[in-house]
């Protein structure tokens, strides 16, 4: 058992995912401070000096911090421009090309390939038939 989790743990992907890791928590640090410090007190002052984090309301008994929220979506959305931006750059360094293209298939070209891989299946076994030795039973 321990020379399987060797194995795997020296793999190359692994010690990729562990580098992902630890330069994630680096970036969502910057993109934390980037939100606090900058854009939350900037729109804050757009909306007349206040502060978005603070922003709630009650029912009852129950508070609603929707400013949080708020602040949590511009962190996602930050994070997600921010990784988006770095894969751009990673591919164009590696000579990817600049978007990406898939192939949209119709329903009938999947069903015509589902129906050639059958009729492939069903021409094997008919041609395997032939192979296949007679028995007779002898009637008494």
């Amino acid at each position: 058992m321990w020379k399987e989790f060797k194995a795997f743990a020296i793999k190359g992907n692994v010690f990729d995912l562990a580098i992902a890791v630890i330069i994630g928590a680096a970036f969502s640090k910057i993109v934390d401070s980037l939100v606090n410090d900058i854009i939350m007190p900037s729109a804050g002052l757009l909306i007349g000096g206040v502060n978005l984090k603070d922003l709630s309301f009650s029912i009852h008994e129950v508070t609603i911090q929707y400013g949080a929220f708020l602040q949590t979506m511009v962190d996602f959305f930050i994070i997600a421009f921010g990784i988006f931006m770095f894969l751009k750059v990673i591919f164009k360094l590696r000579g990817k090309s600049k978007s990406y293209q898939f192939q949209e298939e119709t329903t009938d070209q999947i069903l015509s390939e589902i129906r050639d891989i059958v009729k492939d299946s069903h021409q094997i076994r008919y041609q395997n038939a032939d192979k296949r030795p007679e028995i007779k039973l002898k009637v008494k």
